[in-house]
């Protein structure tokens, strides 16, 4: 028995969104049907090509210029879920700019009557907050929600949970990163959201700055962003998977804007206590040679493989990436 592929909508279209593209096309299991970013979105109801659509981006602006499948809209994100009856499930690359975006989008969701599963990728504990406010709502539309879902909170906050079994008292989790990217243009938002984590910044204040702004502000730290005891939603996952209290999850890390090489390897250590009274740390560290893309969209996509799975079996709701164990993609 043959099964159809899933198929994939994409929400935004920025560094995130392309690297979806550009991971998602020599997939067998999902397919990519729809993009929305600022402008306009485009539908297809077979498979989107993953050239076309960044060229597009890049040069006009928006996938929305796409000859006889784009569409410019001002309002992209409710246009398209209005007309993507067939889209499986959706992956939220949006931005955490302001904090109540992406559960603004689910609400969205909720009141378009579309049911399928959800994706994001979102860093903020405040932002899953909001979206435990309207987890009921969620269950009621029939939407199957998966929240942090990309490298941190997601695959570090997974792998925390796991390496958790080993403990009887779990005493503190560490998670630090180490983030390279040859030009911080290529992910805006991502760069204005770690900026927000920074001593006398917010989330308001790194969302109105401009582009010229930013440079400045690299250029003053020699692209080079150290962040420390972030609000990172990591700490509220863990917390609700019974694992530890959030006052015992830190999250940390270095970005460096202008190269793509790491500046540290990321990593999640969990300290705990085992039955016999020891203590002792579990590391667990990524590749140096896998991107911030790779780590985030790749777990994402496994994710909303699960969320399917749950989907179909008629289990609803809001899950995070400690409860559900993502599903590899071929």
């Amino acid at each position: 028995m043959t099964t159809l592929p899933i198929k994939v909508g994409v929400l935004g279209f920025g560094g995130l969104g392309q690297a979806a593209a550009r991971i998602l096309a020599p997939k067998s299991e999902m397919v990519m049907v729809a993009v929305a970013d600022k402008q306009g979105y485009v539908l297809n109801e077979t498979v989107l090509d993953e050239d076309l659509l960044i060229s597009t981006y890049h040069h006009q602006g928006s996938v929305g210029y796409i000859e006889s499948f784009g569409i410019l809209s001002n309002k992209s994100i409710e246009d398209l879920v209005a007309k993507a009856n067939n889209v499986d499930g959706y992956f939220l690359a949006l931005p955490n700019l302001p904090n109540t975006f992406m559960a603004e989008v689910a609400k969205k969701f909720i009141q378009s009557g579309w049911q399928g599963v959800l994706v994001d990728a979102l860093k903020r504990t405040s932002a899953v907050e909001q979206l435990l406010e309207i987890q009921n709502d969620l269950a009621k539309a029939g939407i199957t929600y998966l929240t942090g879902c990309g490298a941190t909170p997601g695959l570090l906050t997974a792998a925390a949970a796991i390496a958790a079994q080993s403990y009887a008292e779990i005493h503190g989790v560490k998670i630090t990163f180490g983030v390279g990217i040859a030009n911080w243009e290529a992910y805006r938002a991502t760069i204005r959201e770690d900026i927000a984590h920074l001593p006398g910044y917010d989330v308001e204040k790194a969302k109105a700055m401009s582009d010229a702004e930013v440079e400045a502000f690299l250029d003053e730290t020699n692209g080079i962003l150290t962040l420390e005891n972030m609000e990172h939603a990591d700490d509220i996952i863990l917390e609700l998977a019974g694992i530890c209290d959030r006052d015992r999850v830190s999250v940390g890390g270095v970005v460096d804007t202008r190269n793509p090489k790491k500046p540290l390897s990321t990593n999640v250590q969990i300290t705990g206590r085992t039955f016999e009274g020891k203590i002792s740390t579990h590391t667990f560290t990524l590749g140096d040679e896998t991107s911030m893309a790779a780590n985030v969209c790749g777990p994402a996509f496994g994710y909303l493989k699960a969320g399917v799975s749950l989907h179909r079996r008629g289990i609803y709701g809001l899950f995070s990436c400690a409860e559900v164990m993502p599903q590899f993609v071929r």
